[in-house]
């Protein structure tokens, strides 16, 4: 464990249940290392337990079962670099277990269904994204894995999943507004009729005026751009790969979105696409392409969803290194 740190950088990762989230999390613990970062899943402030939630006829989705008051205390404690005794919730047995010791550290991550829901948790966070899955790829990807892994059949996964709607759209969909970044991941519009949802088009919607954070963009900042950028410099397989970035708006904000439809072959092509990619933050020429190569097998690394949570982390990893160097400055100076 590392000492007592100075200065402890939040950071929100907001989505669903199955959305990418583990994965993303993954990636980001390849930029800070783990030593530096601890995450705390925010399943562990449910109030109810998986029995009482059963009898009270309400989901997790639900504020009211979860306790948003501890959640801020604790996330509030850790950042003034005090330890904690968290609670855990046993997803295994569905109950809630004797709480754990948590020290800070350099780096929080709170992830789960509700890291921007509470006002009060927000303004905390130095920087937030959020996971956002369009119901026609969450359906798939749910029906691929719950039928293929889990036997279960499709009449049952889509009750469990429009069960859960109404409550996804009043809790846990309004956080999208609140977050620095939202990753969207969308069906293609390369495949007339497509079912399979294999090939994705996938947005990194970047908020205008958030603190510290210039948004990446492609060729002319500011521009709309619709690029075709297969040829002798990047192979596309079917059904090929379109770009675009432009201005638009958001949730009620001034945004601009980057967005790749379709999927990279060839990994170690993606320098082509790097090199067309501005304020990317990424400390070397190619880091963003080594980035990709070195989980080449974790899911979405041949699509936008990959290049753009990597982009999402370098972004984040620039404001913990604005944050901390503003720390070191100011004791400097003292």
């Amino acid at each position: 464990m590392t000492s007592k740190p100075d200065r402890v950088v939040l950071i929100a990762v907001a989505g669903d249940s199955g959305c990418g989230k583990s994965t993303f999390l993954r990636r980001l613990s390849d930029l800070f290392g783990e030593e530096l970062m601890t995450v705390i899943c925010l399943d562990d402030y449910h109030s109810l337990d998986r029995k009482q939630r059963k009898e009270q006829k309400v989901t997790a989705l639900d504020p009211r079962a979860n306790n948003f008051d501890l959640m801020y205390e604790q996330v509030k404690a850790l950042k003034n670099g005090q330890a904690i005794d968290k609670p855990i919730y046993n997803h295994e047995t569905g109950e809630i277990d004797p709480p754990e010791r948590i020290e800070p550290n350099r780096i929080i991550v709170i992830e789960g269904l509700h890291p921007l829901y509470d006002e009060r948790v927000r303004e905390l966070v130095d920087f937030s994204v959020y996971l956002d899955i369009s119901d026609e790829v969450k359906i798939a990807w749910k029906i691929q894995r719950d039928m293929a892994e889990r036997g279960h059949r499709y009449e049952d996964v889509l009750a469990a999943i429009n069960a859960r709607r109404p409550d996804f759209s009043a809790y846990i969909e309004p956080q999208r507004g609140h977050a620095d970044v939202v990753l969207r991941v969308l069906p293609t519009q390369l495949i007339p009729d497509d079912k399979e949802r294999k090939v994705l088009r996938v947005q990194m919607i970047q908020r205008y005026g958030v603190h510290g954070m210039d948004p990446v963009y492609l060729f002319d900042e500011g521009s709309t751009i619709h690029w075709t950028p297969c040829g002798r410099k990047l192979t596309c397989p079917y059904p090929g790969i379109k770009m675009y970035y432009g201005p638009d708006s958001f949730e009620g904000h001034e945004v601009s979105i980057l967005e790749v439809d379709g999927q990279f072959d060839n990994l170690e092509e993606m320098i082509y696409i790097e090199s067309h990619l501005s304020n990317t933050n990424t400390k070397f020429y190619g880091e963003l392409t080594e980035l990709l190569l070195q989980h080449r097998d974790y899911p979405g690394s041949s699509n936008g969803t990959g290049l753009f949570q990597v982009l999402t982390g370098l972004k984040m990893r620039a404001t913990y290194d604005r944050l901390t160097s503003t720390e070191t400055k100011v004791e400097a100076k003292v």
